[in-house]
């Protein structure tokens, strides 16, 4: 523009800047429009976080352009307005949608998104997506999920391993409680099972006195071999007293006094 006036390089810098700064841009063609129905637009595009501005195409022209965004000149037909996206892209398309059911005189034209030209269909598209808050709930429950099925897993370790050993011993010929406490060990109650540990292992154990010793006969008994030691004579006990014999008289004696 040669000599412009400061009101149009005002419009120019403002629909570059807001080009700039928000995340996308729909341009809409609005003829047929009366003051109430584009109030009623505004106001639904402020719910998700959109703004609708009417500029004269001659300015927008020169906005893009510095942008690089030339594509969009050939959309910069009949009357034209635009919906910034300053929040959820999907959101602001799907608004646009639902207001053109009602208003067949709102026609979607195309728009950028980041630095991607969208066509009619490509905007069109973008409404049938999930809005920003439907995708971070379906991401909340796809990371969720295996968490979950992880959390059941490690919950059904100890059964499964129930029925596991509950299948072993049944083909050992054995069933296993294994919700039982294990059982103690008992004591042995035969004394012949029972076996005594000496304390000292090194040690044999002394022998028994009240045993009778063992019959070497003919033999020495061997050196190792200690004998229990006879009892020592009562000195107290007196000996039996010899009986008194009287032994019968001779032959001789009778034979003198028969003479």
């Amino acid at each position: 523009m040669e000599n412009p006036r400061p009101e149009k390089v005002a419009v120019v810098d403002e629909v570059r800047e807001r080009l700039s700064s928000s995340g996308g841009a729909i341009l809409t063609e609005y003829r047929g429009l009366n003051v109430s129905e584009l109030a009623t637009l505004r106001r639904s595009l402020r719910e998700v976080v959109g703004r609708y501005k009417i500029y004269k195409n001659t300015l927008v022209r020169f906005a893009v352009r510095e942008l690089g965004l030339q594509d969009l000149e050939e959309m910069l037909l009949g009357p034209t307005a635009i919906a910034f996206v300053d929040g959820d892209a999907a959101a602001v398309a799907k608004s646009l949608r639902d207001f053109a059911r009602g208003n067949p005189n709102l026609i979607i034209k195309g728009g950028v998104l980041g630095e991607t030209i969208l066509s009619a269909k490509d905007a069109s598209a973008l409404a049938e997506l999930p809005s920003r808050e439907q995708l971070l709930a379906q991401l909340a429950g796809a990371m969720a999920a295996p968490l979950q099925n992880m959390a059941g897993l490690l919950k059904a370790l100890p059964q499964n391993f129930a029925y596991a050993l509950r299948a072993v011993a049944e083909q050992q010929g054995g069933l296993v409680d294994v919700d039982s406490p294990p059982a103690e060990a008992e004591a042995p109650t035969d004394a012949e099972d029972a076996v005594s540990i000496p304390d000292h292992p090194d040690t044999s154990p002394a022998p028994d006195e009240t045993e009778n010793p063992p019959d070497f006969e003919g033999e020495s008994p061997p050196s190792d071999v200690e004998l229990p030691e006879s009892p020592a004579p009562d000195e107290t006990a007196r000996p039996p007293e010899a009986e008194e014999v009287i032994e019968p008289p001779s032959d001789s004696s009778e034979s003198e006094g028969e003479q």
